[in-house]
Formats: structure tokens, C-alpha cells, sequence
């Protein structure tokens, strides 16, 4: 995932747009653009792919006319025009053309839900109920109760708010009850799919529509892309209700949608919490929240569909998140790596990027990718002036998406874990081919542990290799875990 105006600028002739109402970059303005562009994707694609990701995800990059921070591009103004500011059409399609040819996938970030105020339709609305709570009706905001939807208590009052109300001020929310609205926005989704030829399409503030437009649009599109990838954006914590959209699921209400995957916040917020000690009960061990969030699977139609991240554009970066430990930060990134579902990396995770000191400020989570710019200090696309540390990780990092995406076991294995004992979680990912065991220590001391405890899986083998040393070491004599560390250990045939 990345900020396409925070990520490299390859045009300085459109950092400015004639006619749009923000009139200026400002580098120096955290909520403002900053010039980044499609064409500082393209130039970067190499890095991307050499890194190992095997898909890009842009924030919108459509028409945002707003007067300013609205660079993030989730106030659309425009469904069919690429903000000319990032680049034209054309453009567009080289990116996604480009990176097919690398191999990469191009992931298109939507928005169903909201458009921004200064949408050329605003000034005259096809229907009266275009929009809901259109002016001159005073503005009404969501109450942002995502639980009304699964909530058999739930009063009318708040499920109407919560799906009629406005995401914002400046966010006006559209009616998918309306037939030709959703005509409108499913036809705009198969059109940007034949367009760009997408491979997928990140969906944002899920759930906040009406549900049964929602149905409609997933199960729409996936009538007509069977094997189409389609995420859905539902901030939720409780695995219950992120789970409610998924295919397949049975729902008590009845309800089932057509949406493949679900972005697996539940087990983002559980893993910063294990790893930094801030589990729910005293009487637990360590890991016991990850562990057992882990174990809320049953509820998943498809746990190998979930897609999990350490931290996204809305949040404090991973590394603040674990008070810039850079241990920590590798231990998150092996679990996410490792674990089932299907991992998302945020733009600069690899060089250590936070946000230190400010206090969640957006516009500095987004910060400029160093090197995007002509004239920037540090280059990490090229590892100029990196610390150490930083260094240290974008290599981790690369070692460990290019092992990931050549082991199916991890893309699509099975999964068996074992209760943390003394601050060591232990799980193994594994296929008819291959078993891969993974071992987190989260204390700061070594941590030996005795291999008989997982006779079930190991089943007799005595070495393993590990991915990080390349080492072999004999397994049937114990393993020793240096601490803070997640240890990465493919199992070798007798």
C-alpha cells in the first residue's frame, strides 16, 4: 500500500493543475500535496518488485477538487477522471500494464460510500434521494455504529444513521437504495476493471452502505469475475463482526454477500498488543492475545482470504506503534509473513517510517517516501544515507517477501499452533510437501524449548534449516531462541 503524492514525483509538470481549487505543493505542509505522481510509481516499479511484493495498492487516485487535505484522494469529485495532478488516463494504464509485465498486481482503491462536497453532480442532483440527507437537509454524520448491522437489539434510528449518515462534512454520503446510484457505481467498477485490467479491488469504509446495495455490487461483479479479488474495508476489532461480510458466512439475519476478503484489523490490534505487553488479563502469558485471536478463525468462512497488516495510512506507523523497537518490528513482520491470510505492507515499514512525536497527524503517517524527490538527502529506493537499522530491516524485509512468494505452504498451507508457554508462541504452516515452524520469543532472554511437545506435526524429524542463518540445526535436542526474536525453521526429511 502506498501514497501515491507521498511516494516519488516523476512529473513536476503536473504538480499543479489549472482549473483544480488547491493551487499549490507545499512539501513543507503536512496536510497538503506534496507532488507525488503516477509516474513516480512506474519509475519504482523495480524496487517494488525486487523487494518481493507481488501486488501495489494506491490510495484513490481519481478526481479530488477539494481546497485542501484532500491529497489522501477519499473525496472523489469525479468516478471517471484520473486527478490530473497524479497524471492522466493514459498514465494510468501504462502503471498497470508495466507492472503486469513484472509481475505484479494492481489493486484499485474505491470508495462506494462517500464522494466529496464539491462533486459536479452536488450542484444538481439526478434524484432527490441521490444523496442521503442532501441539502438543504441539515448535515447528518454516521454515528459510526458498525454493530447494528449483526445487532438484534439495534434500534431503526441508529441503523439509519449509521448507513445514511455523512462520514464527514465534506464527505456526502451516496444512496445505494436508489437503483440508478447503483447501477452507476457497479458500472464504474467493472468499467475501471476492463480499463486498467485490475487484479483486485481494496474497497473502503465497508459496511458503511446499505448492505443490500452492497450484495448487489460484490455479487455483481463477482458474477462477472469469478475469480476476482475484492477486500473489503471493516474497522472492527471483534472478529464477529468483520466476519459478517465475508462469502460463504452464515449469518443469523440471513444476509450473504459476495465479498472474497476482509482486512483482519482483530488481529493486527492483538498482535501489537502481545508483542508489547498489553494483554488482557495479568494471569495470562504472553502471546495469550495473539494466540487466541488466532483461534477466533472458526468464524472465518476463509481464513486464508483475510488480509492482515501491521498498520495502515489511519493508524500510527508499526515501528511507533512498538515504541521503535526494531526487534519488535521484525518479530511483527515474520507473524504477518508467516501466519495464514494474505499480508499487506505499508509504503516505508521496510525503512523503519513513524511518525514519532506526533501524535497520530495523518499527513505525517503519510510522509514522503525519502529518495521521491529531486534532491532528497536519503534515497532508499537506492539505501543511500540509511541508518543502520534501517538498513537492517529493508533487508530483512526483502529476504523475507522473496522466501514467502516462492513457499505455497505459506500461501496456502494449512495452519496448527501450540498455547504460548513462557513467553514463546510456537505455530507451524505446512502442506503435503512442506512444514515450516515458526518460533516467537518475545522475552529478553534466550529461550530453550523441548521439540517432543510437538511430536503431532514434527512426526520424528531431527533437523531444520533455518531461513534467516541458513543454518541446519539438530531439532530433536531442543531449540534455543535468542531473545525478541521470531525464528523461521523449514523442516528437512529424515
Amino acid at each position: 500500500m502506498e501514497e501515491p503524492d507521498r511516494f516519488a514525483n516523476g512529473d513536476y509538470t503536473n504538480d499543479v493543475a489549472p482549473g483544480m481549487r488547491e493551487k499549490k505543493v507545499d512539501r513543507n505542509f503536512d496536510g497538503g500535496r506534496h507532488g507525488g505522481d503516477i509516474r513516480g510509481i512506474i519509475d519504482h516499479l523495480d524496487y517494488i518488485r525486487d523487494m518481493g511484493f507481488t501486488a501495489i495498492w494506491p490510495t484513490p487516485m481519481l478526481e479530488n477538487d477539494m481546497d485542501s487535505y484532500y491529497y489522501h484522494g477519499y473525496s472523489i469529485t469525479n468516478h471517471y477522471r484520473v486527478d490530473p495532478r497524479y497524471g492522466s488516463l493514459d498514465e494510468y494504464k501504462e502503471l498497470s500494464a508495466r507492472a503486469r509485465q513484472m509481475g505484479l498486481k494492481l489493486i484499485f482503491d474505491e470508495v462506494l460510500n462517500h464522494i466529496g462536497i464539491n462533486y459536479w453532480w452536488m450542484n444538481d442532483l439526478p434524484f432527490k434521494d441521490w444523496i442521503n440527507f442532501a441539502p438543504p437537509h441539515p448535515y447528518t454524520g454516521s454515528n459510526h455504529r458498525r454493530t447494528v448491522n449483526q445487532d438484534i437489539y439495534a434500534s431503526k434510528y441508529d441503523k439509519k444513521l449509521w448507513s445514511e449518515g455523512w462520514f464527514d462534512k465534506t464527505m456526502p454520503d451516496m444512496n445505494g437504495k436508489n437503483p440508478f446510484m447503483s447501477a452507476y457505481l457497479i458500472q464504474n467498477t467493472i468499467w475501471w476493471i476492463e480499463t486498467l485490467q485490475l487484479g483486485g479491488v481494496r474497497q473502503d469504509t465497508y459496511g458503511y452502505s446499505d448492505k443490500t446495495f452492497l450484495k448487489n455490487w460484490s455479487c455483481s461483479i463477482m458474477q462477472e469475475y469469478p475469480n476476482f479479488s475484492m477486500v473489503g474495508e471493516e474497522w472492527s476489532y471483534n472478529p464477529l463482526i468483520t466476519s459478517y461480510w465475508q462469502q460463504g458466512t452464515k449469518n443469523k439475519d440471513g444476509y450473504s454477500g459476495c465479498l472474497n476478503t476482509i482486512m483482519d484489523f482483530p488481529l493486527q490490534d492483538a498482535l501489537v498488543k502481545s508483542l508489547t505487553g498489553h494483554e488482557d488479563a495479568d494471569y495470562n502469558p504472553p502471546f495469550t492475545k495473539l494466540y487466541e485471536m488466532l483461534a477466533n478463525d472458526f468464524v472465518y468462512t476463509n481464513p486464508n482470504q483475510m488480509l492482515l497488516m501491521g498498520d495502515n495510512h489511519d493508524m500510527d506507523r508499526l515501528f511507533m506503534q512498538l515504541n521503535q523497537d526494531v526487534a519488535q518490528t521484525k518479530m511483527a513482520l515474520t507473524f504477518l509473513l508467516t501466519v495464514r491470510g494474505i499480508p499487506q505492507v505499508y509504503y516505508g515499514t521496510e525503512i523503519l517510517m513513524d511518525n514519532t512525536g506526533h501524535d497520530k497527524v495523518d499527513g505525517l503517517i503519510r510522509a514522503d517516501f525519502p529518495g521521491g524527490w529531486k534532491g532528497d538527502s536519503v534515497n532508499a529506493f537506492k539505501g543511500l544515507g540509511l541508518n543502520p537499522d534501517q538498513l537492517s530491516m529493508q533487508a530483512f524485509l526483502k529476504q523475507l517477501l522473496n522466501w514467502r512468494k516462492n513457499n505455497p505452504m505459506i500461501t496456502a498451507g494449512q495452519t496448527l499452533h501450540f498455547a504460548p508457554v513462557n513467553g514463546v508462541y510456537v505455530y507451524f504452516r505446512y502442506n503435503k510437501d512442506q512444514t515450516v515452524m515458526v518460533v516467537m520469543n518475545k522475552g529478553n532472554e534466550a529461550a530453550t524449548i523441548q521439540t517432543d511437545r510437538f511430536d503431532e506435526i514434527i512426526k520424528g524429524r531431527r533437523s531444520a534449516v533455518n531461513l534467516f542463518t541458513n543454518e541446519t540445526i539438530n531439532i530433536s535436542q531442543g531449540i534455543t531462541i535468542p531473545p525478541k526474536t521470531a525464528t523461521v525453521l523449514t523442516l528437512k526429511a529424515n
